[in-house]
């Protein structure tokens, strides 16, 4: 697809070069070959592929060729509840403000809905503003998913360390797999958002380093701005990295202690199961001198004795906590 961005106008799609008139946004999403090409007609700067976005050497990702500028980097997009990274392409001249993007990102509708109403504190006028809006767009939106991650986080270990447990069973079912299922879904997202951080704070210390904005104080502010907001991102990302892992230890640590459990409540059995088949098998001998053996009380004083070598090992177990609750 082929987008213009007007200011103050709806987005529209580009069929003829005509209709890119008074554009200076032109936005191409999962293009196609020949909508790449009538990109290059209308705008005439040769337009990078997905291939070459999806490059991960910074010179491959950052270059200028004669007065245009070339910028890319990856972006997290979660579809289908499945975490996926897609390149994004800038490329910037004095006149044209071009994005190649292969997925829908909530950052760059919400920078068109501003465009469309007009509804910024200054003017979108020029493809320098339209590249630093875009940049600050893109690193809110990170910073939006980060706050969610993180409230995601608090709540998983509120349910790891909560106090209240649900049954045996239904614990090593359901909560501690799915805690284990949440726990890798948010280190994924931390680990991309991570990336596309980095990204946008190459693409930042690359304008910077090219003095893009070297005559524009107020953008030079605002991508001064805007370096500051990604490191204090890039901390928080590492803090919800090592939350993350503390986390996966301490369940794994649960799991450990309930098959700890689970083999404590195994020795009990074959405890209590051994002696009393000892006995069992004592006087199922069947020998000629057995001083039980014509003895009225005889069998009652056997089953008394296995019943006694069940119930004394099981009080003495359960007075050590290994089995039960004695809190009850």
């Amino acid at each position: 697809m082929f987008l213009a961005h007007p200011v103050g106008r709806p987005v529209h799609e580009i069929l003829a070069a005509d209709d890119a008139q008074d554009v200076a946004w032109l936005d191409l999403v999962d293009p196609t070959e020949d909508e790449i090409r009538l990109a290059e007609a209308v705008s005439g700067i040769a337009l990078p592929r997905r291939e070459a976005l999806e490059e991960i050497e910074s010179s491959s990702r950052h270059y200028r060729k004669g007065d245009v500028i070339y910028l890319s980097t990856p972006l997290v997009r979660m579809i289908n509840e499945a975490l996926t990274a897609y390149p994004v392409g800038i490329i910037v001249s004095e006149r044209w403000f071009i994005t190649l993007r292969y997925a829908n990102y909530t950052a760059f509708e919400t920078m068109s809905r501003d465009l469309a109403a007009n509804d910024v504190d200054f003017a979108l006028s020029d493809v320098p503003e339209l590249l630093i809006h875009l940049l600050e767009t893109v690193v809110n939106r990170l910073a939006d998913i980060l706050e969610n991650a993180g409230h995601s986080l608090a709540t998983i270990s509120r349910t790891v360390f909560t106090s209240t447990r649900p049954r045996r069973h239904v614990r090593n079912a359901d909560v501690l797999r799915q805690t284990l299922r949440e726990l890798g879904a948010s280190g994924d997202l931390t680990s991309s958002i991570r990336e596309s951080l980095l990204g946008v704070d190459r693409i930042g210390m690359y304008l910077g380093d090219a003095r893009y904005f070297e005559f524009r104080d107020t953008l030079q502010a605002r991508l001064r701005i805007l370096g500051r907001d990604v490191a204090s991102l890039n901390d928080y990302v590492a803090q919800m990295t090592v939350k993350v892992q503390f986390l996966l230890d301490a369940t794994l640590g649960f799991i450990s202690i309930d098959q700890n459990d689970g083999m404590k409540l195994l020795t009990v059995v074959s405890f209590v199961g051994i002696t009393p088949t000892l006995l069992a098998g004592i006087y199922g001998m069947n020998f000629k001198i057995m001083p039980e053996l014509e003895w009225h009380y005889g069998y009652y004083y056997a089953l008394c004795l296995m019943l006694a070598s069940v119930l004394l090992p099981l009080f003495i177990f359960w007075r050590r906590g290994w089995f039960g609750d004695r809190s009850k």
